[in-house]
């Protein structure tokens, strides 16, 4: 597991997190609630890292809603600081763009 992905995932549960306003107006254009966002946080598969952007570390996880269908979620922690976890965007992939199991790129 991304050590990374551990950090975000200790923020969590400990509730040190936020959800940006750009992450609840994606949230609901995909049909996910902010809850199972953050609750499916627990089972996220990292798909990508990017331990240097701009705006402070940040990770593209793959989760699923309650009824099993996959959205990605972009988790970070703002630049010069470890602290709190920020929920940054998310959304449905596109099949055509990524493979089946919606884990890398085509």
């Amino acid at each position: 597991m991304s050590r990374l992905l551990d950090e975000i995932k200790h923020l969590v549960r400990s509730g040190d997190f936020r959800v940006s306003d750009h992450a609840r107006a994606r949230l609901a254009t995909a049909a996910v609630r902010e809850e199972e966002a953050v609750a499916g946080l627990a089972d996220a598969t990292v798909v990508e890292e990017y331990p240097d952007y701009p705006k402070g570390p940040c990770m593209l996880v793959l989760q699923h809603d309650d009824d099993e269908l996959a959205y990605h979620a972009l988790w970070g922690t703002p630049l010069g600081h470890d602290r709190p976890a920020v929920l940054i965007t998310t959304y449905r992939p596109d099949p055509s763009r990524w493979s089946p199991d919606f884990t890398q790129r085509r």
